[in-house]
């Protein structure tokens, strides 16, 4: 879930925007900094540029990502433009017909795939008509149009890939640690993913079938670990992250099958829904109902969270991969970006 602004910053932000008289305004004169690192100077107060940074890195991560975002989706128009101006067949063609022709020319949308989105989807019935489901052929249409763009770009650049200089943002990273959290993977795996999760979190639900999906990819190659950040307006996230930690005492591979049954049962989570879980996986009844019900790893949870707090955790799933910061449920894509990188190294 995603973390709300705090009440001081939001009363920042109001007054950056709202209409007022300039003399009721604060005075801000800017220039270049007298020395490196230094964001503001008033008097004898310094501020510096980590300070200001500090707590909100993933912000500024997501915002400069976006950025970079824009500016390389315009080098690729302008690399596509250039070498659709060097293929000798274009003569006497606009941009326009020469993709249609030479690029996309196979792209077609047929009843069954927009069938076929609508049910991914989960659109109502209700909602959909003529017109709505022109609209999901205009949208595949065009996503399979980059497709085709990208594929063909690719042959372009086969021979002789394209050098960017356009600086990648750097993604934050934090020192976290392992610790006594269960834990699944090669004991040696050059790269470890630490989770914080909330088993009644629905979004934590997409990243437990995204841990599935990575070690089906990655298998040995990744160590992950799992630690609690139970969310306060969750009523029984609290206890069901106790469980977890009561399944693991018997054994890594029953917290592992315990932590599925939570995610897949997240309206079952009262305590009379964690025990019946609880011998669905085959824990023992008794040493698991007196782990519950003493409440005995819940010093452990409140330590997951301040750990949590203490590298920024603000919303459910958050994932460290080798300590770089993931926000939520990203596709298999941006971890693998990761992975793949420190494992190369």
């Amino acid at each position: 879930m995603k973390a709300t602004l705090g009440v001081l910053t939001l009363i920042i932000i109001l007054s950056l925007t709202a209409c007022s008289d300039s003399n009721s305004k604060p005075s801000y004169l800017f220039k270049p900094a007298p020395q490196e690192g230094l964001a503001a100077k008033v008097g004898q107060m310094e501020i510096t540029n980590a300070e200001i940074q500090d707590g909100i890195e993933s912000e500024l991560f997501e915002a400069e990502s976006k950025v970079f975002e824009i500016k390389f989706n315009r080098l690729k128009t302008i690399l596509l433009q250039r070498y659709m101006d060097q293929d000798p067949r274009k003569k006497g063609m606009s941009n326009d017909e020469f993709l249609e022709k030479h690029i996309a020319s196979g792209v077609v949308i047929s009843e069954k795939e927009i069938d076929a989105f609508i049910k991914d989807q989960n659109i109502p019935a209700e909602h959909i008509n003529p017109q709505v489901r022109e609209k999901i052929k205009n949208y595949l249409e065009m996503e399979r149009k980059k497709e085709a763009v990208d594929k063909w770009l690719a042959v372009q650049t086969k021979k002789t890939p394209v050098e960017v200089y356009i600086p990648k943002p750097r993604r934050p990273t934090f020192p976290v640690e392992v610790g006594n959290a269960p834990v699944t993977g090669g004991k040696e795996a050059k790269v470890t993913i630490i989770e914080f999760s909330d088993f009644q979190c629905p979004f934590c639900a997409k990243g437990a079938d995204l841990i599935k999906d990575i070690k089906k990819k990655y298998g040995s190659k990744v160590k992950i670990a799992f630690k609690n950040f139970p969310l306060p307006f969750h009523n029984h996230a609290e206890q069901a992250a106790v469980a977890g930690l009561c399944a693991n005492e018997q054994g890594a591979d029953y917290f592992w099958k315990y932590h599925d049954e939570m995610f897949a049962h997240q309206d079952s989570l009262d305590a009379e829904g964690l025990k019946k879980m609880a011998k669905k996986v085959g824990l023992k009844a008794d040493a698991f109902d007196k782990c519950l019900a003493e409440n005995k790893y819940l010093a452990q949870v409140k330590a997951d969270m301040e750990e949590g707090r203490k590298v920024k955790v603000k919303s459910t799933p958050t994932f460290f991969v080798n300590g770089k910061l993931i926000n939520g449920a990203q596709p298999i894509e941006v971890f693998s970006e990761i992975i793949d990188e420190e494992l190369a190294q």
